[in-house]
């Protein structure tokens, strides 16, 4: 048992270096940058109340309300600044503006922490308040911000770090956030890939089809997939076998750096073939947060022991 134990320690607390986090905090940075900027010109018009939107915040947020009540929503920022005297109008532009910050403040390593917690307030108010019109780009963000803010920044690469000058940190705790995380993304595929499995289909195609045509992400055109009909079903089969093996091959070091690689290309593919960019960008900052620091370690650990047989 307690040899047991210990390595259920080691596992769950392995040493690690602060690359990874960089790695994490620089991605998620960047996709809240252009998660913001994209949504520039219609902010006001996602998020305003009932008769100013395009749906109405107060229908989510009551929809959300049956769920939980003590779920972060715009609808308090609102209320907050309704008593400040500030309007509606001028409250959801400051919560844009202040998530622009943010993730700028992420991208560069100024007050990360200050910056993580503020990112995913904001962010989650924003998810929550907008639920009837967003999708997984918004879940996964919340997730990777939420695991940022309680992970131990700053890293060595950030700003904050070079201009406070602090001590090292505790690498057992680094591994600790790192290793949750690889083990969620080892749950999600996992179920992702069991559920695409159950049903028929992923096996002949007909879910990529109706995924592909239908609007807004019918970029391919028609007779292109009519034309290449075959490969669709061979594609379903694939992705459901690298989301189900993911949590196996993941881990083993022959097969990491193909199944990372199948992973990345299967999601670069989604974002082009759907026109789903941020979607992609974001499972692209989790795989290489979580497992990329790893194939750079063993590639510099292949040099040294060929130059040291040289």
């Amino acid at each position: 048992m307690e040899r047991w134990k210990n390595r259920l320690y080691v596992f769950l607390f392995p040493a690690e270096t602060d690359s990874w986090l960089a790695v994490f905090r620089i991605g998620l940075g960047l996709q809240l940058v252009l998660y913001v900027l994209s949504l520039k010109d219609d902010w006001n018009y996602l998020f305003a109340g009932t008769g100013h939107g395009l749906i109405g915040r107060a229908l989510a947020e009551g929809l959300l309300s049956t769920e939980s009540p003590i779920v972060p929503r715009l609808g308090w920022l609102v209320a907050l600044g309704t008593r400040l005297g500030l309007t509606e109008s001028t409250v959801l532009s400051v919560a844009w503006w202040a998530l622009l910050c943010a993730g700028c403040g992420l991208l560069v390593g100024l007050f990360s922490r200050s910056s993580a917690i503020l990112a995913w307030l904001i962010h989650l108010c924003a998810a929550k308040s907008g639920g009837l019109v967003s999708y997984g780009v918004d879940n996964f963000m919340t997730i990777g911000l939420f695991y940022l803010m309680l992970s131990p920044l700053p890293d060595q690469y950030s700003l904050d770090q070079r201009w406070r000058k602090l001590g090292t940190k505790n690498v057992q705790l680094l591994g600790f956030f790192r290793r949750v995380l690889q083990l969620h993304l080892c749950i999600i595929y996992f179920f992702s890939g069991l559920t695409k499995c159950l049903g028929s289909g992923w096996w002949d195609g007909s879910n990529i089809w109706r995924a592909l045509i239908r609007p807004p992400f019918n970029i391919i055109p028609p007779e292109i997939l009519v034309r290449w009909k075959y490969i669709l079903p061979m594609a379903g089969i694939l992705i459901c076998l690298l989301e189900i093996g993911y949590p196996v091959f993941i881990w083993l070091k022959r097969t990491r750096l193909i199944w990372l690689a199948c992973i990345l290309a299967m999601h670069i593919g989604i974002g082009l073939a759907m026109g789903m960019y941020l979607f992609a960008l974001i499972m692209i900052v989790l795989n290489l947060a979580a497992f990329g620091p790893d194939l750079a370690s063993e590639q510099g650990e292949g040099g040294l022991r060929q130059q040291e047989v040289l």
